[in-house]
């Protein structure tokens, strides 16, 4: 055989190989061929084109891997299983930039699917070799690494540690202010993973001068760096008043108000999420949301939005409105309870419900000026239906319940109160009673009103047992009338004046 055969043997053999691996990565992009390529035992067949003399077979063989592994956690374990992330580490220090973005997608697609795979990456030195790549001169290289450690950080406190000691989060710093914005999104993302499992993780952020930099990205034209902006600022200000306090600082008030009025509804749920985390803490850190007008822009962008991005606002008014009176008071000034029943009648999923009824409850806790602004709204027959659906979750009736409690202690405006009368359970019933015997003693109107509704006849009708609050409820309402009166009302009254007229002898002159 000659020297030119040999030649065209070895470029057949490496045409073949190329095209296997194209083809290989092709197919994995698509669902329906993961099965297929599984049971031909396509990873063993890839696993040494990794080492392969040729760098684009290396590359796109590590791409297939990486989609395969992306797929579902069984893929993943099979790509640990069978070596390969060690062989993967080991080329990130050595090759180009087209091969680490390759492996580093390798290592990312395989820590996504949980903390055990992506204990086996930590547990295999990628890690290193990933903050390694966060200093490499290509922003793609960074992005990849970025976006690798993000993955295995999400997990758990555990994972973001191995990352924070690996050295990442001081670089990652410097990665959100490089040009490229695609690196920017990135490395957001992952200070946010890193940031939301512990205060300390979170402030080991923070002292690497995080948060001032991407409060200046709070106005990026870009929405889905906006998102990741607000979600790590969320993630640092959920754990404590003082990193709260120094997201506050870093002048996010008013400029984050105008991202709930963002076109992109994930941006606008993420401007909720931060003010909520910032509003639960204090008063104080609540009274400088509403200065800033913070309550009317978020009960805008509830009126304005659907379904789970209404979640962090409608939840936000409940913190605020919990503190104290006077910011309750600021809640119901600014339209906050209307807005709240749409939500309760309108959405469909029982959580946005149950924080709505939440909310309501917080707000009509304070005084009888508080409960009346909710119960004006009406909400009080649909916490009620609410609380006695069986259709509904056990955590929206506990919600409901709780909120009607709430509002009913405090409620003495009795219109609203009235129709609970006829549809309340008894556990409900006592407490509607009660503000009534509070309220008509002292009230000659009210007493008179009373009557004429049906409602000190429906009182006659109520069951209660001797002695219990319910019935010492009931009796200081029938003393509040003549007993001639409440005799006329009570069940039976009629039956017995008829049996009198049957009784009664007329006197015949």
């Amino acid at each position: 055989m000659s020297q030119r055969q040999v030649l065209q043997v070895f470029e057949q053999y490496q045409r073949a190989r190329t095209q296997f691996v194209q083809t290989v990565a092709e197919l994995a992009m698509r669902p329906q061929n993961i099965e297929t390529l599984q049971n031909a035992g396509v990873m063993s067949l890839l696993r040494p084109l990794l080492l392969d003399v040729v760098p684009t077979i290396q590359q796109t063989s590590a791409l297939a891997l990486g989609r395969l592994a992306n797929y579902n956690d069984d893929l993943a374990e099979a790509v640990v299983k069978g070596d390969i992330l060690p062989q993967l580490v080991y080329s990130l220090a050595e090759q180009n930039r087209f091969y680490k973005k390759a492996a580093a997608f390798v290592l990312r697609a395989v820590a996504k699917h949980s903390p055990p795979l992506a204990q086996s990456v930590v547990d295999c030195g990628a890690v290193d070799a990933l903050v390694v790549c966060l200093e490499d001169f290509d922003p793609g290289v960074k992005e990849a690494a970025a976006w690798a450690l993000g993955y295995v950080a999400r997990h758990n406190a555990e994972l973001s540690q191995a990352v924070v000691d690996a050295g990442a989060v001081p670089l990652l710093v410097l990665c959100i202010q490089e040009p490229e914005v695609a690196l920017k999104r990135i490395a957001a993302s992952a200070l946010s993973d890193l940031s939301k499992h512990s205060p300390e993780l979170a402030q080991t952020v923070v002292d690497a001068g995080a948060i001032a930099h991407l409060a200046q990205m709070i106005l990026s034209p870009d929405a889905k760096l906006k998102r990741q902006v607000l979600s790590a600022l969320s993630q640092i200000a959920k754990h404590s008043v003082d990193l709260a306090e120094m997201v506050v600082e870093a002048e996010i008030f008013p400029v984050v108000l105008t991202c709930l009025k963002d076109p992109d509804e994930y941006v606008r749920k993420n401007s909720a999420t931060l003010i909520r985390e910032i509003a639960r803490h204090t008063p104080e850190l609540s009274q400088l949301i509403v200065n800033a007008g913070g309550v009317a822009a978020v009960i805008d962008c509830i009126g304005n939005s659907k379904g789970n991005v209404r979640l962090p606002g409608v939840m936000m008014l409940g913190y605020v409105a919990a503190h104290s009176e006077n910011l309750a008071m600021a809640v119901i000034i600014s339209k906050g309870v209307p807005q709240l029943a749409i939500c309760l009648s309108e959405e469909a999923e029982d959580h946005i419900k149950a924080a709505a009824a939440w909310s309501l409850g917080q707000i009509g806790r304070h005084t009888p000026e508080h409960a009346r602004a909710v119960a004006a709204a009406n909400v009080l027959p649909k916490l009620l239906s609410l609380y006695m659906d069986t259709e509904s979750s056990e955590d929206l009736q506990v919600k409901a319940k709780k909120a009607l409690k709430n509002i009913l202690q405090k409620c003495t405006h009795l219109p609203a109160l009235e129709p609970l009368l006829h549809d309340a359970p008894p556990n409900i019933l006592k407490h509607v009673v009660g503000q009534f015997s509070k309220v008509l003693p002292h009230d000659s109107k009210a007493r008179r009103l009373f009557v004429t509704s049906g409602g000190l006849k429906k009182i006659q009708e109520i069951s209660a047992d001797p002695g219990s609050p319910l019935q010492e409820y009931i009796n200081t309402i029938n003393n509040c009338y003549p007993e001639e009166i409440v005799r006329y009302y009570s069940p039976g009254y009629s039956q017995t004046l008829l049996e009198r007229v049957d009784h009664y002898q007329p006197v015949i002159s």
